[in-house]
């Protein structure tokens, strides 16, 4: 698995981690099953799924880290891909 790692805050603490599960369907995109949510979370990008985990999270602030899973991570290593193409 793969980790992204983003926070908020200047100084992160060890305790305000938040690890989020994420996967990818095509049909809906990346979806992060957040411990202590009912729901799982749904973004088009990983940058949108951890703006609403840390909407969803406030005000703790936690550190956000995306656990990726093998589909979530290939379609990552797609997007990045796809856009260092040259375009015409």
């Amino acid at each position: 698995m793969a980790s992204v790692l983003g926070t908020k805050c200047d100084v992160p603490m060890p305790d305000e981690r938040l690890e989020v599960s994420v996967t990818y369907d095509a049909s809906c995109g990346y979806i992060g099953s957040v411990p202590g949510l009912k729901a799982p979370v749904v973004a088009l990008s990983l940058g949108g799924l951890r703006r609403k985990v840390e909407a969803l999270m406030v005000p703790d602030e936690p550190i956000i880290v995306l656990q990726l899973d093998g589909l979530a991570e290939r379609e990552r290593h797609r997007r990045r891909a796809q856009a260092q193409l040259p375009t015409r």
